[in-house]
């Protein structure tokens, strides 16, 4: 693993997550993720972040799939797909980089089949419930910043 100065992590997020700020505040509050990836970059200079969002179950494959051997990391927000995707799962049992799983609300306080997730087996972690401070965590795990 490269030096924490110089790891490059990918942040992807799923189906939705680009209403943040507009969809359902009192789950979600009221930040766009794009404004809270500026404030992620400033509490995180020592790493090189990314941002990629899709709605699309094919182009978030087609990235784990680009970023997978190169990054030092990627956090993973597939919302919805969590809990529908083999394909997603299977993507990230194929790839080199390690995986944190990351959810804004606590899903397990959630509807039944919120519990259900194809991300889980192959991640390294799973951070949840946090709302978007559950990014800053799963950050915490590449950088010093415990």
């Amino acid at each position: 693993m490269l030096r924490a100065s110089s790891m490059k992590i990918i942040i992807i997020n799923g189906p939705n997550l680009n209403l943040l700020g507009k969809r359902e505040p009192d789950v979600y509050g009221n930040t766009s993720f794009e404004d809270y990836f500026t404030t992620l970059k400033k509490q995180f200079p020592n790493l090189d972040l990314e941002y990629f969002q899709s709605n699309i179950e094919g182009e978030l494959i087609g990235k784990i799939q680009e970023k997978g051997f190169d990054y030092d990391g990627i956090i993973l927000n597939a919302g919805a797909y969590t809990h529908t995707s083999i394909g997603i799962g299977d993507a990230i049992k194929a790839i080199a980089s390690p995986v944190l799983e990351v959810h804004i609300s606590n899903t397990f306080s959630r509807e039944a089949f919120r519990h259900q997730s194809y991300i889980s087996p192959n991640a390294a972690g799973v951070v949840l419930g946090f709302g978007l401070k559950s990014y800053a965590l799963a950050l915490a795990y590449f950088s010093d910043k415990y």
